[in-house]
């Protein structure tokens, strides 16, 4: 009943977003005196808060075409590779006259399934590109995926990245920000155990809950709090008509949305009344900012109940992976068995959902790994979101990923 309720109140809505949508429009007319007035400014605003509000946001755009160098634009081109029902490989082909004659090393970034789109990683990909030959996961949003494809948990999580890596073929980086890091370090061991050639390379865990037991996050107790059952009883419901996943269990977007909003909720609201002060002073600019920021927060979609349950269970109750507990089709998960694969973890200083050593823990458990293959950051003065995306990102932490990974190459 959850869904169903959530989808009529959107319904219920949808006049007052219309008749606020028309009279933003009507109050920013040239042509209309009022518009020019500050009460005019004022109401117009308003409209925009309201309709920015209550929209029902859908997978958002990647937004770009090409990256710049020095002296010239590069295209860009995205191509499907690899399609599963919950999720296709994206490799992000660029301009053939740009790639003739270079060995860039190829890179598998693993987007997190825990709410928004790999859209989110945008500032991800676009740092990578001029010296990599870029591939991202792009999951599916659980309500477009009907029923008769079955479930997917964490166990098909990591089989997707197994298939993935083998689509890459043998010599591949995988870049895995956030909860990936833990399907991610799972599925190199797999491979490792079972001497699959198409191990890769090199693995980057950015910001991840290897073991949530260090440093935890206000979400990290949030998933102790209560048992699982809790979880399953309250929070998982079934996709409604006319959905193409219809009848399937899932945990749905809008619960995920309000647990972030509630997380930092004066911080949203000082960002709202923010964008109605620009708004109605005209400041383009701040509002773009706004609207940008907010076109992809807002974005969100389900997760199958099968893998949200699996993962709340295994990783942030039972800690199975750093207690050596974890396994995957029956089979005990031992990354002391990852040797040829280099590990290189990042985290943010001031990270409030994957505290300090939480992704650190991926070194003490990959014991088979030479130290000197072997590199831990933390980068100063950012937090979650800062460690894969910003200036940051861009001037400090890229490039030290970018010579991890090039200390680490191996032939094809």
């Amino acid at each position: 009943m959850l869904y169903q309720m959530f989808e009529m109140t959107h319904a219920a809505v949808a006049p007052l977003r219309l008749a606020a949508d028309t009279g933003r429009s009507l109050l920013r007319n040239e042509f209309n005196p009022f518009a020019w007035t500050t009460a005019g400014r004022r109401m117009a605003a308003a409209c925009d808060v309201f309709e920015s509000a209550t929209r029902r946001y859908g997978k958002p755009e990647w937004g770009f075409d090409h990256f710049s160098l020095p002296g010239r634009q590069v295209p860009v081109t995205r191509r499907v590779v690899a399609s599963k029902p919950f999720c296709n490989l994206i490799h992000f082909e660029r301009a053939p006259d740009y790639t003739a004659g270079r060995n860039d090393p190829r890179v598998l970034i693993v987007a997190p399934l825990s709410g928004h789109y790999a859209t989110l990683l945008r500032g991800t990909v676009q740092a990578m590109l001029p010296e990599h030959d870029v591939y991202i996961t792009d999951w599916q949003d659980a309500r477009t995926v009907p029923l008769a494809f079955g479930r997917f948990d964490l166990e098909d999580y990591t089989d997707y990245l197994i298939d993935f890596f083998r689509v890459l073929g043998p010599g591949a980086h995988g870049l895995g920000v956030c909860q990936p890091g833990v399907p991610l370090l799972v599925a190199t061991a797999v491979m490792s155990a079972g001497g699959d050639p198409n191990v890769p390379a090199s693995i980057i865990v950015m910001g991840s809950p290897i073991d949530t037991r260090c440093s935890p996050t206000v979400p990290n107790r949030l998933a102790t709090e209560r048992p699982i059952e809790w979880f399953e009883k309250n929070v998982i419901t079934r996709v409604p008509f006319p959905h193409s996943g219809f009848m399937r269990q899932v945990y749905p977007g809008f619960l995920q949305l309000t647990g972030f909003m509630t997380m930092n909720r004066e911080r949203h609201m000082d960002a709202h009344r923010r964008q109605f002060k620009n708004l109605v002073s005209g400041d383009g600019d701040g509002a773009k900012a706004h609207r940008d920021f907010y076109d992809e927060y807002l974005s969100v979609l389900d997760m199958s109940a099968e893998f949200y349950l699996q993962t709340v269970r295994e990783v942030f109750q039972e800690h199975l992976l750093p207690r050596g507990l974890m396994r995957h089709r029956g089979v005990l998960v031992e990354p002391a068995a990852i040797r040829t694969t280099a590990l290189m973890t990042v985290e943010g200083e001031n990270d409030d959902i994957s505290g300090i050593g939480q992704t650190q823990a991926a070194h003490d458990l990959c014991t088979g790994i030479p130290a000197d293959r072997k590199v831990d950051y933390v980068q100063p003065g950012v937090g979650h979101y800062g460690v894969f995306n910003g200036s940051r990102w861009r001037s400090e932490i890229q490039p030290r990923v970018r010579d991890f990974i090039r200390s680490n190459l191996k032939p094809a």
